[in-house]
């Protein structure tokens, strides 16, 4: 059987957040095996162990090749565990700043991650809002791209606390962005987060799905602390 062609994105990688629960069919080499075949030159994963009932364990994983990640995804549920959510994106650049120089273009669209010593994770997809009274779409585009500005303003106070990668889902999942938050901390998670929602942007425009939340590891680490 041949190999499927080559699927990528124009610019920028795919990125794949599956959240996974531990069933009594899971195996915990399996799974291993799995994240270390999905993990190569061009292939990134970050391994999470999630906190609350929504998951057990949280796989992000990004690179050029959506066919790889297609392939991850059937090695993981071949590994007994049950994907229970996900999400599908892509990184991307900001509409709002065209003129973006290329030294901060490279790592939105090509992040290395998981980032040093920021264990703390949280990932929301989120969308603008469309109705009657707050239709973002129906602004024009200099007062959105002021909104975004100021917008942005905010999220650049916590510069060194949080490493911040938006992905674009339009057309590709239920949201319109996938939003990772990797922090030193817990409470700086919650502080980001807390901020930028008084912005115009989030206040009025913003809408939000479910929030997942939980601690970077080595994948053997994760394993580990969900009893597998």
């Amino acid at each position: 059987m041949s190999k499927p062609e080559y699927v990528t994105t124009s610019v920028g990688w795919s990125v794949l957040h599956l959240f996974c629960k531990v069933t009594g069919e899971a195996k915990r080499q399996a799974v291993l095996d799995a994240v270390n075949r999905g993990r190569n030159a061009e292939h990134q994963i970050v391994s999470v162990a999630l906190v609350g009932h929504k998951a057990d364990i949280c796989f992000m994983a990004l690179g050029p090749d959506l066919w790889h990640l297609r392939g991850f995804q059937t090695a993981l549920q071949k590994a007994g565990l049950l994907i229970s959510d996900s999400y599908v994106s892509m990184t991307e650049t900001s509409e709002y700043s065209p003129d973006l120089p290329q030294e901060m273009k490279t790592p939105r669209l090509y992040p290395e991650l998981p980032p040093d010593e920021k264990k703390a994770f949280c990932f929301y997809p989120m969308s603008k809002r469309r109705e009657a009274v707050g239709n973002w779409y129906t602004l024009p585009y200099e007062n959105r791209r002021e909104l975004m500005y100021e917008h942005g303003k905010s999220g650049r106070n916590f510069k060194g606390r949080i490493l911040q990668v938006i992905s674009g889902s339009t057309g590709v999942d239920d949201y319109e962005w996938g939003v990772t938050l990797f922090g030193n901390y817990l409470d700086d998670l919650k502080e980001v987060v807390y901020t930028m929602r008084y912005d115009e942007a989030s206040a009025i425009y913003g809408e939000f799905g479910t929030f997942y939340t939980g601690l970077v590891g080595e994948t053997e680490e994760v394993l580990n602390s969900v009893g597998l």
